[in-house]
């Protein structure tokens, strides 16, 4: 198979990956919002999929952090390394997906790039001190969601607790309008860039591109599979986060998207990848947290963590067998 072929497969698997990324994380932005009852389901879906195709046109700096910061050089990688690593993580993005755990499709990502350059090239093909820095925001920023949640919900309780229950959760329905497109809109603004980075390092890989910018139309279609994607939902992973994490009345809605939507922007502005899942989880538990913290159902909480955990080796080890096999093959 010549190489400008396996080019093209690159781009649809990343493609796809992007695809199964908006189905898998639809969660993220409008879970609490169906749960509060803000939103019809169908409305809410079509609102994060409009609002996550024009999130997704905002920058490239965090498409430029995946293609570069996780390689040590472009000329380290090919076509193969790269299938590899996407089907590594599109594997484990459908199993967590068909499972409804709000796994993290940037931990997936990163993990099938690092299992598929550590097998072809060994170790010394990974740049770590990336690594270290994409790892390190990954880790932090749910945990910095989880303060800034409780933080962002005292503030709410402490401006608008006067108010009876009826008209709080009357005024913070509509309001929730506003910060389920925040939360769309920066979910595209991150998340379809992972895939705006390794199409862009499979063209510069493959000598299609002289520079590492991303171009015009990689931009559109990531962000079309992103918005694509995300309007067909991801339900099973909705339920898990609106309902089992806590219980969700609109200000707490209200308040865990618009925390999420910051802490995912700043990261975008920062050219950090983040997980909205992650950030959205952990939003959610300080909000929750406001209330009592046995209002958390830390048992559920704890096996989010744990999938967060296993998630880069478990993609890491599938796509170095995937790789193992193209080569076997002699694809």
């Amino acid at each position: 198979m010549p190489d400008l072929s396996l080019l093209y497969l690159v781009i649809f698997l990343a493609l796809a990956f992007d695809f199964i990324n908006g189905f898998h994380d639809t969660a993220n932005a409008i879970a609490t919002a169906v749960t509060t009852r803000a939103l019809q389901p169908k409305v809410a879906v079509i609102m994060a999929a409009v609002l996550n195709f024009l999130g997704a046109l905002l920058s490239t700096g965090v498409a430029k952090t995946i293609g570069g910061d996780i390689v040590m050089s472009p000329t380290m990688v090919n076509q193969q390394v790269i299938s590899a690593a996407l089907l590594g993580a599109i594997i484990w993005n459908l199993v967590t997906w068909w499972r409804g755990i709000p796994s993290s499709s940037s931990h997936a990502l990163i993990g099938g790039v690092m299992g598929a350059v550590a097998v072809s090239k060994g170790f010394s093909g990974l740049n770590w001190t990336g690594i270290e820095r994409i790892v390190l925001s990954l880790v932090l920023s749910p945990m910095i969601a989880m303060v800034s949640g409780f933080v962002v919900m005292l503030l709410l309780l402490w401006l608008f607790g006067r108010f009876s229950p009826y008209w709080l959760n009357k005024g913070f329905q509509r309001i929730q309008l506003l910060s389920v497109g925040l939360m769309s809109f920066s979910h595209g603004s991150n998340d379809a860039q992972k895939a705006m980075g390794i199409i862009t390092l499979a063209l510069l890989s493959a000598g299609q591109i002289e520079t590492f910018d991303v171009p015009t139309w990689v931009k559109l279609a990531c962000a079309a599979a992103m918005g694509l994607g995300t309007s067909f939902g991801g339900w099973k992973i909705i339920k898990t986060v609106g309902s089992k994490i806590t219980k969700l009345e609109p200000i707490h809605g209200f308040a865990a998207e618009l925390n999420g939507a910051v802490v995912v922007f700043i990261a975008t502005f920062l050219h950090l990848p983040v997980s909205t899942t992650h950030v959205v989880a952990g939003s959610i538990m300080g909000v929750g947290s406001v209330k009592r913290m046995s209002a958390v159902r830390w048992g559920v909480a704890r096996s989010m963590v744990f999938a967060w955990f296993i998630t880069i080796p478990f993609s890491a080890v599938a796509s170095a067998a995937i790789y193992l096999i193209i080569k076997q093959m002699g694809l």
